[in-house]
């Protein structure tokens, strides 16, 4: 994508990309093995209760022997994609342009 070699500069290569000059000299820090424990534990967790959140899961994990706060607890959960599952607010209500039918 770029090229450091090249005779256009980096900022130049950057702004004919459309992306910032600092996204070049990032590099993505590899995940610790305590992260990928915690969250392969997480995940099993979840399939065990569903309907547990972070704060459940986070009460979950310490008598597993884990000790992870809530905030890191949702911030894994939000990275793999899970939520609990519940039942939301207002889903009895009809959705717009569902006749409904009522037989006597």
């Amino acid at each position: 994508m770029t090229d450091r070699d090249h005779k256009l500069s980096l900022a130049r290569q950057a702004d004919l990309l459309g992306i910032s000059r600092s996204s070049l000299y990032y590099e993505p820090r590899p995940v610790s093995e305590d992260d990928l424990r915690l969250t392969r534990r997480i995940d099993e967790l979840h399939m065990e209760h569903p309907f547990a959140g972070s704060r459940i899961m986070k009460r979950l994990l310490r008598r597993s022997g884990f000790t992870a706060g809530r905030l890191r607890v949702a911030t894994r959960m939000k990275r793999m994609g899970i939520q609990a599952l519940y039942g939301k607010p207002n889903t009895s209500k009809p959705a717009p342009g569902h006749k409904v039918t009522r037989s006597c």
